[in-house]
């Protein structure tokens, strides 16, 4: 957002976006064809810009509802030169949940702000930032508050009407911590980058543009600080051991219209990842940081053989990729087009994610001496056609990936406050291939669209010895993120200068997940064990929403503009697991499976306001 980092989306587990409506003016979503000026990701690019503010009058807008409320002010600073705009949300069901003998809450608020000055006609400046923070907590006991900080100042100027320039100074920050008061502990960790972005656009004639740049940027991951949460918790406070890494790339992109039907996109990305040093480094023999024990045919956490301090002067491991880019797109006739691509990319963080946790209290860690980065081949092809004179229009595409590098978790493997998560992972691949389909109606009182992907996400982690079992035995198993079909369908329809409806309905098949096939008592205690990883499934997802929109006529002759807004989120109440945990119950002895579910039905009235 605005050239910043943020390292998670959502807020309320996906009930709310991070991205404020009101304060966005442009969205841009690159998956099949990705810019050579885009780089560190393997899956897909969503670029974000908030608006600039309003230079010539104030205006705000806002709503007022059951669930949570929001502001929207923009304005001049100095008239048709300077301009600012100041934006927050907030939520607080929660405060009605002790009227239900509910003292577990769930909330998040945020804030968006931008200043833009234009200095002349060649040189503009801006200034934006956005704060944002979720809490949720079961009763005292559990509380997990998670959020995105950034800053980000901006610098355009014009050589001539051909060369245009963009200099940015980037902070990001996302802070993910948990209070347990249970076993008496509080942990707070997150990630900090500074980001330099120098990108230059050229347009070198009506039908070729070339867009170069460079940009760096300096990590500092905090994997966890562990302290005390209250004088009589028997927990030591521990600092885990911080890890420091540097990312440069540089970039030429070339968009050429050869024809009129014919257009291509090509270009090349350099990326350079140094892991920097830290306070402490293991050492293990053969450099295996994870053992596998023959006997009983599983791996285990490698014993160090020495603890070396490299400093932060130094570098544990150095990285450098080359990573071409190529689309086409072929105009047919007024109706019919086609469009193919072919994009390598490098990834330098991983991300490590337990799939049966409801929170986003993932873990990060950097390539390094351990850590080979993710590298990305990517194909895809591509069909849109109108129909009826643009009334109705339908695109489809196909996508293959393929990706080195990735890396999974041995069983039983510890994720948090581990201080040597290289002792719990192991390298190995991963490929996606699938359909998309996306049918509109554009025009008409009903307007809507609806879209279905048939896709399948799967790894593969061998082992790195023949006597070695691998996970899964080696074989291809399900990502947490495979999704096999999903099904997404939205409507309006306007009824008439005072109402109009809205419906949105989802479906996804159930998240891969690990349930417990047997059990075994083992001295009194009864010890479940799982089958093979990410082979079960979740139920599936599924939801239906509904508003209705009221417009007062008299809106027509006056500055303040309202309207009142009717909605059901989750209509039938559908109450989606986001996990299921299985336990013995204490009073009948037998086992039983617990379903966690965020959200049944809401239903809300929002007033919404603009002048």
């Amino acid at each position: 957002m605005d050239e910043a980092i943020i390292f998670n989306s959502s807020h309320l587990f996906g009930f709310f976006s991070v991205f404020n409506p009101d304060a966005i003016k442009d969205i841009k979503l690159y998956k099949g064809g990705i810019p050579a000026r885009y780089g560190g990701r393997v899956s897909s690019v969503l670029d974000i810009f908030q608006k600039e503010g309003n230079s010539k009058e104030f205006h705000a807008n806002g709503g007022i509802g059951a669930v949570a409320s929001r502001l929207l002010l923009e304005g001049p600073i100095i008239k048709d030169k300077a301009a600012f705009l100041i934006g927050g949300r907030g939520s607080y069901a929660h405060l009605f949940l002790p009227l239900f003998d509910q003292d577990n809450t769930a909330y998040f608020y945020d804030l968006n702000t931008k200043i833009n000055y234009n200095i002349n006609d060649r040189n503009s400046i801006f200034l934006s930032g956005y704060f944002g923070r979720d809490v949720f907590g079961i009763s005292e006991s559990f509380v997990n508050t998670y959020g995105n900080a950034l800053g980000n100042f901006r610098w355009n100027h014009l050589f001539s009407d051909k060369l245009f320039s963009n200099l940015s100074l980037i902070y990001s920050d996302y802070y993910y911590g948990l209070k347990l008061d249970f076993v008496g502990f509080n942990w707070n960790s997150g990630i900090q980058n500074f980001n330099v972005k120098y990108d230059l656009k050229n347009y070198v004639n009506d039908k070729l543009q070339i867009n170069y740049g460079i940009n760096n940027i300096y990590y500092q991951f905090n994997p966890g600080k562990i302290e005390p949460s209250n004088p009589t918790s028997g927990i030591v406070e521990e600092q885990l051991i911080q890890k420091y890494a540097n990312e440069f790339a540089a970039y030429i992109d070339v968009e050429h219209d050869i024809s009129e039907n014919l257009s291509l996109g090509y270009g090349l990305r350099f990326s350079n990842f140094i892991r920097l040093g830290q306070d402490e480094l293991n050492v293990y023999a053969n450099d295996n940081p994870v053992f596998y024990n023959s006997d009983l045919k599983i791996y285990q956490e490698g014993t160090p053989i020495e603890t070396i301090n490299p400093g932060r002067k130094g570098s544990l491991a150095t990285f450098n990729n080359f990573e071409p880019r190529f689309s086409l797109a072929y105009t047919l006739n007024d109706n019919t087009s086609f469009k193919t691509s072919y994009t390598r990319l490098a990834q330098y963080l991983h991300l490590l994610s337990n799939t049966s946790s409801p929170t986003p209290l993932d873990v990060w860690t950097p390539s390094g001496p351990f850590t080979k980065p993710q590298l990305l081949d990517q194909y895809a092809f591509g069909f849109f056609r109108n129909i009826k004179n643009g009334e109705y229009s339908l695109e489809s595409e196909v996508f293959y990936k393929d990706i080195q590098n990735r890396i999974d978790y041995i069983d039983g493997a510890n994720l948090i406050a581990n201080d040597a998560i290289e002792q719990v992972i192991l390298n190995g691949e991963a490929r996606a291939y699938g359909l998309e389909l996306l049918l509109r109606k554009n025009e008409g009182q009903f307007q809507g669209w609806l879209a279905y992907t048939l896709s399948k996400s799967e790894q593969r982690t061998p082992g790195r010895t023949i006597e070695e079992v691998g996970i899964n035995n080696g074989a291809w198993y399900n990502t947490p993120y495979d999704k096999t079909h999903d099904i997404s369908f939205y409507g309006s329809y306007d009824l008439n200068e005072k109402w109009s409806f809205n419906t949105n309905f989802v479906f996804q098949t159930g998240q891969p997940t690990n349930y417990p096939i047997g059990q075994f008592e083992f001295q009194g205690l009864t010890i479940p064990y799982y089958g093979l990883r990410n082979s079960e499934r979740l139920p599936a997802y599924h939801r239906l929403d509904l508003s209705a929109t009221m417009t007062p006529r008299k809106n027509k002759n006056r500055k303040w503009k309202a309207e009142w807004v009717f909605s059901i989120y989750n209509a039938y109440n559908r109450r989606n697991a986001a996990s299921i945990n299985f336990s013995r119950n204490q009073d009948t002895g037998a086992n039983e499976a617990i379903r966690t579910s965020i959200f049944g039905i809401v239903p809300a009235v929002t007033y919404n306001f603009k002048f």
